[in-house]
């Protein structure tokens, strides 16, 4: 589990390619503002401790030195001169709802605020820094882009894999490209961060900032992820078809599986959501089939008592019950054993074991929730994720991601959100929550 109580002021400390000289175009927009309930000035911090039990576990820290991130925001000042600069957009890894929100958004905030008129968008991803490896890159303008945000995906593609760092730089010099934006999950910054070590190696001011993308909601210290609200919607609409379907059948038991390789969030939300579900199984939460208290026994009595039971099952949970698989897929992820399958087999034998009659189906959104255009909630975060991405990129902040922690806006070094994975945790108000709605046992092993 994810947990930041090891975590320092230095931790947090984001870069930035130098003095920043030019008088911003959005000076005026904060030229009086103050730190209030619902903003936080440039030179202020916000606490990355939120509880008064957890900011006196730290000791006598000086309150300057307690850990704190760098607020996001528009800038009285920038590094960069807007007539010359030069940006770049690339989307990697799997798809996710509010991909074109977020590169319309960028397009917008630079053209229309600061006057940024050249957008380079590199296609499928990675490959696309890569000469000969993709399509050539686009143009990206406001009539480009005004539009997109209706359609799911991402008009730029995107590519698992990684290409060769210095091929990347290159293009990018040779582009004359300043400020690179990149949106995409945790594999995908850590290859954001491995350019930027590249181009501070070479000493170049270029400036490379993300925004994080993850259906699974398991990137830490960024808060919620855009587009996992879509998602676990898109996914609850399939736990409430199963629901319907279930109580309509004789013995009625429905599996709905849902995305979440290590991280149950898309689970547990979407199960919260209508709360139709009798089981949610999770990566972090380990479960028995076979016992008095294990999953199959339960079933069969909650299906006794009710007549039908709905399960919602990440897609990693269950993976400690059968064989671990050797594949990896492009990104170097693990591949996943079928436990679907497993637990529709034991679920059938079973019931056939007890003499009790059983319906069985099988839902399974999967990349329908992740393909989906965002919906208006999610596409102001996108919009609003964005806005804060440019104005760290004009402001010559480099090696970051942006995201909403503690509900506000700012900055955390990419580092940072690669060394750990934010989960569901057992012990957490989500998972009492989830036990609260679906009625199953604390444990059942």
């Amino acid at each position: 589990m994810a947990t930041y109580d090891d975590m320092s002021l230095a931790d947090l400390q984001v870069r930035s390619l130098g003095e920043a000289r030019y008088d911003s175009p959005l000076a005026e927009y904060v030229a009086h503002r103050a730190t209030n309930a619902y903003y936080v000035a440039e030179d202020d911090r916000v606490l990355i401790d939120d509880t008064i039990s957890l900011l006196a576990s730290r000791g006598d820290v000086p309150l300057e030195e307690v850990p704190s991130y760098e607020p996001g925001g528009p800038r009285r000042k920038i590094f960069f001169d807007p007539a010359t600069t030069k940006a770049g957009i690339v989307t990697c890894g799997g798809l996710c709802p509010g991909l074109n929100d977020v590169i319309r958004a960028l397009v917008l905030e630079l053209f229309e605020h600061y006057g940024v008129t050249d957008v380079t968008g590199f296609r499928n991803g990675y490959a696309g820094l890569a000469p000969g490896q993709a399509p050539d890159p686009i143009e990206l303008t406001p009539s480009f882009v005004q539009s997109i945000a209706e359609r799911g995906g991402t008009v730029l593609g995107s590519s698992r894999g990684s290409q060769e760092v210095g091929v990347m730089v290159d293009t990018l010099v040779d582009r004359g490209i300043d400020i690179l934006f990149v949106i995409g999950g945790d594999g995908s910054m850590r290859g954001a961060h491995a350019i930027h070590e590249e181009i501070a190696r070479r000493e170049l001011s270029i400036a490379v900032v993300g925004v994080p993308k993850t259906i699974d909601n398991d990137i830490p210290l960024i808060g919620t992820s855009f587009g996992f609200q879509t998602a676990y919607a898109k996914a609850a609409e399939s736990i409430k078809a199963a629901r319907v379907e279930s109580d309509a059948a004789v013995g009625g038991v429905a599996v709905v599986k849902v995305m979440g390789r290590h991280a149950g969030f898309v689970a547990c939300y979407s199960a919260l959501a209508y709360q139709d579900a009798d089981f949610v199984l999770v990566p972090e939460v380990p479960f028995s089939l076979d016992g008095e208290n294990g999953l199959l026994a339960q079933l069969a009595k909650r299906v006794s008592e009710r007549g039908s039971a709905v399960i919602v099952l990440a897609e990693g949970a269950g993976q400690d019950l059968i064989p671990a698989s050797r594949r990896t897929d492009a990104s170097g992820n693990q591949v996943l054993g079928d436990f679907s399958g497993l637990l529709r087999a034991r679920i059938a034998r079973d019931f056939k074991d007890r003499g009790l009659p059983l319906t069985l189906r099988h839902f399974d959104p999967g990349y329908l929730i992740r393909s989906v255009p965002a919906d208006a909630a999610d596409s102001v975060y996108c919009t609003r994720l964005a806005q804060v991405a440019v104005h760290a990129a004009m402001a010559g902040r480099t090696d970051i991601v942006v995201g909403r922690p503690r509900h506000r806006f700012a900055h955390v070094p990419i580092e940072e959100v690669t060394k750990r994975t934010q989960r569901v945790n057992p012990d957490g108000d989500l998972w009492l929550s989830v036990m609260e709605s679906t009625g199953q046992p604390f444990s059942m092993r």
